[in-house]
This record gives structure tokens, sequence and C-alpha cells, in this order.
């Protein structure tokens, strides 16, 4: 089914890589210190920042399964367009104001100040579980459907995007990732945009002709009424992406990293409706592509292929239906996409594994020239290890599907914990583990069954922890807050904390 990646293709893609590895280079000398290295020196503008936040959460995975999804199932998903909004004012007033006045490198500092050490080191260590698998995920994903339609060997597409993306953050830390994923973020959109408009001309009524197909085919039927466990409806669909959403741009340290670079509060502000405003047009237009998808080759069921999957069918139309060179330009959006989450997961995981383990156990200070050193190895090892859990993903079944069960179970219990610290006097510690004990083997339970759609875990998880962690939290009245001016009620009175 593959066809052969044309020599103008590979000069393309080459070009794309070798400047995002020059941007690195750029870099590479102008970190002092681990606040330098991590956070770009706490003094980046507003748009390069919410440019990396967009590309970093926004995989190829979700770059060509969106597509895909329309392609196969319908548009339930326009849902999240619609969600991301309505998260901002969460992060914009509930979130980020403890972040910023306490100046932290790392989300996790907040439940050490809440909770203590023993709350900190178990929130980082999910977060570390949950993204060294999700980077291997992000690599290997995208270059098996590459693999499968444009012939550029597996192993080849893994090496590729795991060193570079390696070398490029290891030479300038954030400020690399930051501008490379700005670079990423426009490469990304106008390929998003390319496909739709070719899509759209090559339908003879337009997008109205597009939207009709997929009318009559039951693609717009996405309003369900009754509850059905099995089944995804818009309206589970709009839960279950709110708590994600609020957990993956509240508390995961991809993003607080990010927008803790930026210099102002301000600034911050206009970074996350800037993300909720490209969450709305970006997502809807994915979701559009996968629709044009479809009306084409509904149209033309002579070359339709009949062995791929859906997530495939976007990279399969750039090579089949697109010029010779503007394919290989939107075959580096993919990987734009992928280098941009996988340049993120590296760099936010060595920020929490220095500052969350490392730093917290020295018995003896090191120079900030240290710091930045032994912050680059830890780059580079886990670069390496992402590399390595790539190829050991291609030798899984359904590995997409099982990595976001896998998520389900590790970051629901993260969100739940933040919103207990921040909404509750009461909660505590030992409380938030008797709900994570009862929750992580009631949700993997029923992930067993074919009688829940995954769409359900995420919400299932984080409800029984929240409840159960709120309420046990009673049974320990003589656990106190480490700090009951890390609430929402005590917030005011927050200052910077030493760290």
């Amino acid at each position: 089914m593959s066809i052969e990646f044309s020599l103008t293709n590979y000069t393309i893609l080459g070009i794309y890589l070798v400047a995002m590895v020059y941007i690195g280079y750029r870099f590479a000398g102008r970190q002092h210190t681990a606040d330098d290295y991590f956070l770009a020196g706490r003094a980046m503008p507003w748009l390069p920042v919410a440019m990396s936040m967009y590309a970093s959460v926004t995989s190829a995975v979700t770059f060509m399964g969106l597509p895909g999804m329309a392609y196969a199932d319908n548009v339930s998903l326009i849902v999240v367009s619609v969600v991301s909004p309505v998260v901002a004012p969460f992060l914009i007033f509930l979130f980020y104001p403890f972040y910023r006045r306490m100046r932290v490198t790392t989300s996790y500092e907040y439940i050490l100040l809440r909770f203590g050490p023993r709350a900190r080191w178990a929130v980082s260590s999910l977060f570390l579980l949950a993204r060294l698998g999700w980077m291997g995920t992000v690599i290997y994903a995208p270059s098996l459907a590459l693999s499968a339609v444009t012939g550029i060997p597996l192993a080849l597409s893994i090496v590729l995007m795991g060193a570079l993306a390696t070398a490029y953050t290891v030479l300038g830390g954030l400020a690399a990732v930051l501008w490379t994923d700005m670079a990423q973020f426009i490469i990304l959109v106008i390929g998003a945009v390319w496909i739709a408009v070719t899509l759209t001309a090559a339908s003879p009524d337009g997008v109205a002709g597009i939207m009709a197909i997929a009318h009559d085919s039951g693609k717009l039927d996405i309003f369900e009424w009754s509850m059905d466990w099995s089944k995804m409806s818009i309206y589970i669909v709009s839960f279950s992406f709110f708590l994600k959403m609020m957990q993956e741009y509240g508390t995961d340290q991809v993003t607080v990293q990010r927008l803790m670079a930026v210099r102002t509060d301000r600034g911050v502000v206009k970074a996350i409706v800037f993300n909720a405003v490209t969450d709305f047009l970006l997502v809807a237009l994915l979701l559009f592509i996968g629709l044009g998808l479809f009306a084409f080759y509904a149209a033309r069921p002579e070359i339709a292929p009949d062995a791929l999957s859906s997530d495939q069918m976007l990279p399969f139309f750039i090579m089949r239906q697109m010029p010779d060179g503007v394919s290989g330009l939107l075959i580096a959006a993919i990987f734009a996409a992928a280098m941009s989450s996988m340049d993120s997961g590296i760099n936010s995981i060595t920020t929490v594994v220095m500052h969350d383990f490392v730093e917290p156990l020295r018995k003896n200070r090191v120079t900030p020239r240290n710091d930045v050193r032994d912050a680059r190895w830890l780059t580079l090892g886990l670069g390496t290890l992402a590399t390595v859990m790539a190829f050991y993903a291609s030798t899984l079944d359904h590995i997409v599907k099982a990595f976001a069960t896998f998520m389900s179970l590790f970051s629901a219990p993260v969100l739940a914990i933040f919103l207990l610290g921040m909404l509750s006097r009461r909660a505590s510690f030992s409380g938030w583990l008797v709900g994570v004990v009862v929750a992580v083997p009631v949700t993997w339970l029923a992930q067993q069954s074919d009688t829940l759609h995954w769409v359900y875990y995420f919400p299932v998880c984080f409800l029984i922890t929240l409840t159960l962690g709120w309420l046990a939290s009673f049974g320990f009245r003589n656990v106190a807050p480490v700090d009951p001016r890390a609430t929402l009620y005590g917030r005011s009175a927050l200052e910077s904390q030493p760290h």
C-alpha cells in the first residue's frame, strides 16, 4: 500500500529536521543556572509559550487520530473544541495563581506545600510513570503510520524523531523546546489548513458537499440521549475531556513548566486564552478533514484503501493525492507534532527528576554550572530511554488504546489530589491514598470488560478518588494541612516560598 518517499520529499524533511537541531544549537551555552535551563530564565514572551503549550499536548497521535475518528465513526469529539474554552477560567482563576505566587519550578511543589514530602514524591512518581510511557507512544504510533503509507522504514522514523528531538533539547533546554515548538506549531497549522483546502476543492460542492455526505452517513448524529455505558455520547465526552483538560493544562508539568516561563501574569492569561481559541479552531478543522477524507473516498471507491487503519488515512491521502514536495512538507507536519510532544516530555521529566527527587536528597550543594551539566546528561539519558521504549512499543498489540487506558489510571488521581488540596481544608494525603487504593483497581477491573467505553475510564477513576479521598480524610482528624494557605480559602496570604 505504501509508495516511495521521493528524494524531493526526503530533502524537505531533512531541511526541517536540521533546522530544528540548529535552533537548539543557537541556544546552547546560554543556560548558566537551573532556572535558565528548565524555565528559560522565567523571561519568555507569551506567544511562543502559547504555541508550545498547544504543540506539546497535540501529538501526532492526535493530528492523525482526530481525522481518523471522524472518517471511521463520527464527530462527537467536536465537543473538545468547546470544552477547552470552558476549562480556561479554571486555569486562570484556580490553578495558576497558586503556582505564580509560589514561583514553582514544578507543579508538584504545590503538593509539597499542601500535603508534605511523601505526597510530592507519590504524585511526581505518577507523573513520571505516565509520561515515560507516553513518550514512547508519541514516537512509535506516528512512525508506524508513516511507515505503512510512505515507505519510510519504521526504525529510521523512530530514530529520526527520537534522536533529533533529544539533541536540540539537550543543547538548549526549555528555550530551545519553546522556539522549536513554535516552528512546529506553525508547520502543523499550515499543514492542516492546506489539507482542508485541498479536500474542499476536491468536493464538487465544497464544504456543503462534504457536510451533506457526512450527514447522510450519520457522522453528524452525535446527540445520544439514552444512557449506554458501552457507547460514546457527546455528553460523556464533554465531561471526560473537561476533566482530562483540567489535568493536562492545570496540573501536568508539561504545561505548567511552560506557563511558569512566561514573564508576567498577564502573559499567562493570554497564553491560556490563545490555547483555548486554538483548540476550538484546530479540533474542528481536524475533524472536518476526517469528514473530507470520507467524502473524497466515498466518491472514488476505486482508489480507496482497504487495508489501512483509520489513523493511517491522513498520511495515505497526503502521499497519494498531494504533489511531490508538498507531500514532504505535510509529512514534516506529522513529524513536527511527534517531536514537539517528545521534546516537551523529556524536558519536563528531567525537571521533575532533578527538582522533586535529586535536589531534596542532595546532602551537598552544587554549583549552578554543575546543575545544568547534570540536567543535560539526564535529558540525554531520558531521550535515549524514550526512543528505546518506542521500539519496545512496536512489539505490543493495540498500544495506543492500551496506553490511553494506562494514562487514565495514573492521571485521574493526580487531578483529584490537586482539587482536594485547593478546595478543601480537611483533605489529607492519607485520605487521598484511600481513594487511590479503591479507584485504581475498580477502574482497572472495569477496563477488562466490554461493557464500559474507554471514554468513561478517566471520570470513573477521578470521581472515586475524589469522593473517597475527601470522605476518608475525616477519619484522619489529627492530620492537618501542611500549610493552610495552600487552600483556596487562604491563598491571599500565600507568598513566594523558598525552594
